[in-house]
């Protein structure tokens, strides 16, 4: 009986995480319609690359790098100091979706994990809109 692979083993471990984090980033960066969420970020994008690469490491059921460097991640309170609405939602959505496109993935694995993301990101929501 072969156990299931978990969604860090199935998009290519560490690499395929990193992976999918630089085209994340590359995405957002190079993409008017995103200047919002980029904003939200330093000029020098790499802290926040590895802080997305650690926790998605984790996320997705690989080693807890985030949680080893910074304890749990708490997510919400984390966003708080930034006013993330329903169109900075969709911009990290869109950064998100292309990147997952430009990792060819599995269409199903890909759909699952943008189902995940889409309840995340949702989650982060923290103005009245």
């Amino acid at each position: 009986m072969s156990e299931i692979a978990t969604p860090y083993e199935r998009i290519g471990g560490e690499e395929g995480v990193r992976q999918l984090v630089r085209y994340f980033y590359q995405i957002m960066s190079d993409t008017p319609q995103t200047s919002l969420v980029r904003q939200m970020h330093p000029t020098q994008i790499q802290s926040s690359e590895d802080k997305l690469f650690w926790f998605l490491s984790g996320w997705m059921g690989g080693p807890q790098l985030y949680v080893e460097k910074f304890g749990h991640p708490r997510l919400r309170a984390r966003h708080l100091p930034f006013s993330i609405g329903i169109e900075e939602r969709d911009q990290w959505l869109y950064c998100m979706a292309q990147a997952l496109k430009k990792m060819n993935l599995e269409p199903l694995f890909a759909e699952q994990l943008m189902s995940s993301f889409v309840q995340t990101a949702d989650f982060m929501r923290n103005r009245p809109e």
